[in-house]
C-alpha cells in the first residue's frame, strides 16, 4: 500500500487520516448490540484512553452443553494524570468507578496513572464520563500521541524545585494535548452516540499532530540528578532538571529512549535517551514541540515496529537530529550541562515535607488496589481518604504518596493502614519496594506469560536467598514483564525478567536502579521455578568479589556476561 506521494504507509496511517480526527465509527458501535468493537475502532479507541481486551483465563470456558462460550470482552480504561498528582476526590472516584463499572480493582501504572479493568462495552461511556467529571481525562492516555507526562512525585516544600517539576509536567501535557473535539463529542456530550457524517464533519486544527498524529506512542518524563525515580532515559524525551539557588533554571533534554522489543524482528531493541542539549525553562514547551514535530514528519510510518523515535535518532545520529530540532525550533540548542544521574528514591515511608507537614509513601505491590483476604488495600485507602481528605501522588513504581499530613494525624493514619493489612515501608524488604511488574495475564492481549500474578512469590524467594547471603540490605531493583514490549521497563534495572514463552523468561543483568544503563541477556528461556536458583551463583559471586560499596548491577556490568555465566556454569549455553 502506498500513499499518493509515494512512500509506503501502514494501514493505520490511512485509518487515522480518514477517521474524522479519531472518530471513525466508534459512535455507531457504542449503540449496536455487539459485545466488541471492530478492529478499526479498537485502534482509534486507544487515542481516547481505552483498549479492548478479553479475559484469557476464560478463553477455553464452555457452556453447559459443551459449546465454547466465546471471548469475554471488556475494556481497560487508562486515566492521564500528569506527574501522578490527584486529589482525594479524584482518587475516591476511581475506587468507586472500579466497583460500579469494572472488575473491582484499580491499578496504579508504571507511568503514574490509573487503570480500570473489566469495563464492558455498554458501560464504557459512563465510566469515561465519570472520570471526566472529576476533572481528569483519558484523552491521550494511549495512542499515537504524547502520553502521560511523568515527573518526580515527591511533595517537598522547602524550595520551588519539586512543585516546578509538577507544573512543567502539566504544562507539557496540556501543550501537547490533541485538539480534536471527537473525545468531547463521543464521551461527554453525545449521549446518543450519533456519528458525524462526511457532509457535517468540520475538522479543527491539529497544529502539532496534523492529519495522521504521530507514527507511534510518545513518552516524556521529568526528574532530578539525585533522583531519577521516573526513568527519564527510557522516555522519548527525558528532562533532567538543572538547579541553581533552589530553583530549576532549565533542563538537559535526552531524546530517543524506549523499551519495546519485537523478538521476531531483529532490528528492534531497547534504547536509552541521548543528550540533545540544555533548554532554559521558558523554551521547554517550544523545544518539546519541535522534537514531537520532527518525529511526526520523519518517523517511520511504514513499519509500526520501527516507528518509535528511538529508531529515527539512531538512524540519523544525535547530531543530525539536533540540527533538525533546531531548525523546527528556530534557534540552536545549547550544549547539555555537565550533570549526571546519581540517585533514585522510591519515596516510601514518612518524610518531613518542609512546611511543618509530613508526607507518607505507601507501597502498593505491583500497583494493584484490591481487597484480598487480610490485605484490604481498597477498603483501607477508601477509609483513609474519606477520613483525612489527603491529596496524593502516584509514583513510577506503582505506589502512592499521601501529601500535606498534619503530624497529629500520623498515628491515626498508621492505624488505618495496619488495620487493613498494609505494611509500613520499614517492614518491607528493599528488593520488594524496588520491584514492579506489568499486568500481563489474564487481560493483556500481548502477554506471553505471567508477570503481576507471579512476581510477589518470586520476590519472596529472592528475599530468602538474599537473607541467606547477608545481602538483604542491598538496593536491588527487579522489573518483570509478561512480554518483550517492556511496559515495566525491564531492560534497565539490576535484574530484568522478560516473558519469552509460557512460564519462561529472558533474564537480564547489569542494569542498575539509576536507570542510566541497559542490561545484557544473562540467560534465556529460564523457567519461573528456576529463576532464583539460576541467579544464586551470581549473588554469591557478588558477595565474594564486589568492590567496597559496589551495587549489584554495577558489579554485573563490571564482571561482564561471560564471567557471570562461567561462574554459574552457563558458559556452554
Amino acid at each position: 500500500m502506498t500513499s499518493p506521494e509515494g512512500p509506503k504507509l501502514s494501514k493505520l496511517e490511512f485509518l487515522k487520516e480518514g477517521s474524522h480526527q479519531l472518530r471513525g465509527t466508534i459512535g455507531d458501535e457504542l449503540l449496536n448490540d455487539s459485545n466488541e468493537f471492530s478492529g478499526d475502532s479498537q485502534q482509534l479507541l486507544k487515542h481516547h484512553g481505552t483498549y479492548q481486551q478479553d479475559d484469557r483465563d476464560l478463553r477455553k470456558a464452555k457452556n453447559p452443553d459443551g459449546t465454547p462460550k466465546g471471548k469475554a470482552y471488556s475494556c481497560m480504561i487508562r486515566t492521564r494524570v500528569p506527574g501522578g498528582k490527584v486529589t482525594a476526590d479524584q482518587f475516591l472516584a476511581e475506587l468507586d468507578l472500579c466497583d460500579k463499572y469494572g472488575d473491582g480493582t484499580v491499578r496504579l501504572t508504571t507511568r503514574q496513572g490509573f487503570q480500570l479493568h473489566g469495563v464492558i462495552k455498554g458501560n464504557l461511556r459512563a465510566a469515561i464520563k465519570g472520570i471526566n467529571e472529576t476533572k481528569l481525562t483519558t484523552l491521550a492516555a494511549c495512542g499515537d500521541v504524547n502520553r502521560n507526562v511523568m515527573a518526580c512525585p515527591a511533595p517537598y516544600k522547602n524550595n520551588a524545585v519539586f512543585d516546578s517539576m509538577q507544573d512543567m509536567a502539566y504544562a507539557i501535557a496540556e501543550h501537547l494535548r490533541p485538539q480534536t473535539t471527537a473525545y468531547f463529542d463521543l464521551w461527554i456530550t453525545d449521549e446518543e452516540g450519533n456519528q458525524t457524517n462526511e457532509a457535517e464533519f468540520q475538522p479543527v486544527e491539529e497544529p502539532i499532530y496534523g492529519k495522521t498524529y504521530l507514527p507511534r506512542k510518545f513518552k516524556i518524563g521529568i526528574a532530578l540528578p539525585e533522583d531519577n525515580c521516573v526513568d527519564i532515559y527510557t522516555q522519548d524525551i527525558g528532562l533532567l532538571g538543572i538547579v541553581e539557588n533552589d530553583e530549576i533554571i532549565g533542563y538537559n533534554f535526552y531524546v530517543g529512549g524506549g523499551m519495546g522489543v519485537t523478538p521476531s524482528k531483529k532490528t528492534t531493541y531497547p534504547a536509552l535517551g541521548k543528550p540533545l542539549g540544555y533548554v532554559p525553562n521558558d523554551q521547554v514547551l517550544a523545544v518539546a514541540e519541535a522534537v514531537v514535530k520532527v518525529q511526526r514528519d520523519f518517523g517511520n510510518r511504514e513499519d509500526r515496529k520501527q516507528a518509535r523515535m528511538k529508531y529515527l535518532v539512531n538512524e540519523w545520529g544525535i547530531e543530525k537530529f539536533r540540527e533538525k530540532v533546531a531548525e523546527y525550533f528556530g534557534s540552536e540548542i545549547a550544549a547539555p550541562r555537565d550533570i549526571e544521574v546519581t540517585g533514585v528514591e522510591d519515596h516510601m515511608g514518612w518524610h518531613e515535607q518542609g512546611d511543618g507537614k509530613l508526607f507518607l509513601g505507601v507501597n502498593i505491590e505491583n500497583g494493584r488496589i484490591k481487597d484480598a483476604g487480610d490485605l484490604q488495600i481498597k477498603t483501607g485507602l477508601r477509609k483513609l481518604l474519606n477520613t483525612y481528605r489527603l491529596d496524593s501522588r502516584i509514583t513510577a513504581k506503582q505506589s502512592i504518596i499521601f501529601c500535606d499530613i498534619d503530624p497529629a494525624d500520623k498515628e491515626g493514619i498508621e492505624q488505618i493502614l495496619a488495620d487493613h493489612g498494609m505494611k509500613r515501608a520499614d517492614e518491607l524488604s528493599i528488593i520488594r519496594r524496588f520491584s514492579m511488574a506489568c499486568p500481563a495475564l489474564p487481560m493483556c492481549g500481548l502477554s506471553i506469560t505471567e508477570s503481576e500474578r507471579v512476581l510477589p512469590d518470586l520476590i519472596t524467594e529472592f528475599e530468602e536467598e538474599l537473607t541467606r547471603l547477608g545481602l538483604q540490605d542491598e538496593k536491588i531493583s527487579v522489573n518483570m514483564t509478561g512480554c518483550p514490549n517492556g511496559c515495566a521497563r525491564p531492560y534497565v534495572p539490576d535484574i530484568g525478567l522478560v516473558g519469552k514463552a509460557v512460564g519462561k523468561y529472558t533474564v537480564y543483568l547489569g542494569g542498575n536502579s539509576l536507570g542510566n544503563r541497559l542490561a545484557f541477556i544473562y540467560d534465556d528461556l529460564v523457567p519461573l521455578t528456576e529463576v532464583t536458583s539460576r541467579l544464586s551463583p551470581v549473588l554469591e559471586y557478588f558477595k565474594e568479589e564486589r568492590q567496597p560499596g559496589e551495587a549489584f548491577g554495577d558489579f554485573c556490568h563490571r564482571m561482564g556476561k561471560e564471567a557471570l555465566q562461567e561462574k554459574a556454569g552457563l558458559a556452554a549455553k
